[in-house]
């Protein structure tokens, strides 16, 4: 067989990640705000995008007319805005004079003066803004938030009249993290200023009695008593309760009587003053806003008994390709460069608002087949939600998973039974133990925080016990997951419990 070279024309289909499609695949997982951000940016380098905003969907309401005089007749006084409401207007109109009506004021013009009266009705026509024409802002007038840096540093500034002192404070407050906790080494900070640690010790100890009390602390224990030192709470009994937070984590109240050498009556107490306590006495200066969730989607009870699935109109960016603008740039291109330049400005416009536009439909058909798979959820609650995962949804609406996974990224749902992120639907399966429908995992969470909550001081229930209940109601779970799960819900196990409730039981409380 001979060898020879020779060309041959093959076609074949690939899938080839460009940029665009890349991009497009990261739209799905943005959130509002990143989103937001994106299609700023994209606006910023595309002559050829516009925003389009709300306001601007629909052509303005023409003003409502004044209603017509009939002819011969009189307006009513409430309608007439021709003439200017003068004293004397006033007096006629409503058969008394000005005086009688405000008799503490009997004019501004008076009282003001000629020019200052001009002035106020000059602020007044521009809203109120100094003759800017802009609305008034409270927020303009609202002061700064203030850091805990800035409240210690007043406190410094009154609390030492030596300005070595306050050099050292100065340092020692640098070291606080924002709940307030001296992260400071103190031997560092003597190194640092070449003076001795005994210094350093003194001028904490003063900056610990600054208010809120807590702050300069070292760690927990000395944070809450240093509480109890401003409030003359720090006996004895206190003292070593503060120092044995272990046991109290563990909820060991005998081996703590022990050791406070107090009844079961008082131990309470003092955990109620502990409790009463604030472990990060600086967070009240972060100045941080929890961020406000905005849902992306709207679920709502349709008035044939389904339920109607939109998507909110705030998180859905709206932006246009300004076809004129690019017709009257590119007849006025005088080389190829621009040109080239153009065609892709108006090539990446395009894709971007059919990227937004399938972004949108992806979004409402995997929230459609969610809530059309939770159906029982929204009706009657926690105990009715499906185990789900993404191939089920995406074999139903014809996609892929990893395309549902994205979309369910930190997205929203208003439902009437409050606002949950998409991953909430998606939970995990138990089997049934009498062969029925498998339980759902957050179903099952909530009937274990149910039992716990409804138990006795005399009848804790143990895992192995919660175990038995459940199977008896026909979910089928182990041991190892009952303690998973209560551990995850943060609740302490069978012997804690047992401490804790026989202790306030004993106390009558």
């Amino acid at each position: 067989m001979a060898l020879a070279a020779k060309l041959q024309l093959r076609q074949s289909q690939s899938l080839v990640m460009t940029p665009q499609l890349l991009q497009s695949i990261r739209l799905l997982q943005f959130t509002h705000a990143e989103l937001e951000r994106f299609v700023d940016e994209e606006i910023e380098r595309n002559p050829l995008i516009e925003r389009v905003e709300q306001r601007d969907e629909g052509p303005a309401e023409p003003a409502p007319e004044a209603p017509q005089q009939a002819d011969g007749g009189e307006s009513d006084w409430f309608t007439e805005t021709e003439r200017p409401w003068s004293a004397e207007a006033m007096s006629e109109k409503l058969d008394t004079s000005l005086e009688n009506i405000f008799p503490d004021d009997p004019g501004t013009s008076d009282r003001l003066g000629p020019d200052l009266t001009a002035q106020w009705k000059s602020a007044a026509a521009s809203g109120g803004s100094g003759g800017s024409g802009g609305a008034f802002d409270l927020e303009d007038m609202a002061a700064s938030a203030i850091t805990l840096r800035d409240h210690v540093g007043e406190q410094i500034a009154l609390g030492f009249a030596d300005p070595a002192s306050r050099l050292i404070a100065g340092e020692l407050a640098d070291g606080l993290d924002e709940a307030g906790y001296m992260r400071a080494e103190i031997a560092d900070i003597a190194s640092r200023l070449n003076i001795e640690q005994t210094a350093v010790e003194a001028v904490l100890s003063t900056c610990q009695g600054f208010d809120p009390p807590g702050l300069f602390a070292r760690d927990l224990a000395e944070c809450l008593a240093l509480q109890l030192i401003a409030r003359d709470r720090l006996d004895p009994a206190m003292r070593a309760l503060v120092g044995n937070l272990d046991l109290l984590a563990r909820r060991d109240f005998q081996a703590l009587k022990k050791i406070c050498g107090v009844d079961e009556e008082d131990l309470l107490d003092m955990l109620a003053e502990i409790r009463a306590l604030d472990p990060r006495p600086g967070m009240a200066f972060s100045g941080g806003s929890a961020d406000t969730i905005v849902p992306d989607v709207l679920v709502k009870a349709a008035s044939d008994g389904s339920w109607a699935v939109e998507l909110n109109p705030d998180t859905l960016p709206r932006v246009l390709v300004d076809q004129v603008y690019f017709a009257n740039v590119s007849s006025h291109a005088r080389d190829q460069a621009e040109k080239d330049f153009l065609a892709e400005c108006l090539q990446n416009a395009n894709w971007l608002t059919r990227s937004l536009d399938q972004r949108a439909k992806t979004i409402l058909k995997v929230s459609s087949e969610i809530v059309r798979q939770q159906d029982a959820f929204l009706v009657h609650g926690i105990r009715q939600l499906r185990p789900l995962n993404l191939r089920t949804v995406a074999d139903a609406i014809g996609m892929h998973e990893s395309t549902v996974s994205r979309v369910t990224a930190n997205k929203y749902m208003l439902t009437p039974r409050g606002v949950f992120e998409l991953r909430f639907f998606f939970t995990a399966a138990i089997a049934s133990a009498e062969g029925g429908d498998a339980h759902s995992s957050e179903a099952v969470r909530d009937r274990i925080r149910e039992l716990i909550e409804a138990e006795r001081p005399v009848d804790v229930l143990s895992d192995d016990a919660i175990v038995d209940i459940l199977k008896k109601n026909g979910v089928d779970i182990a041991r190892r997951t009952v303690a998973k799960y209560r551990e995850g819900m943060n609740i302490p196990s069978s012997v804690q419990r047992r401490r804790e409730k026989r202790a306030l039981a004993s106390a009558g409380r």
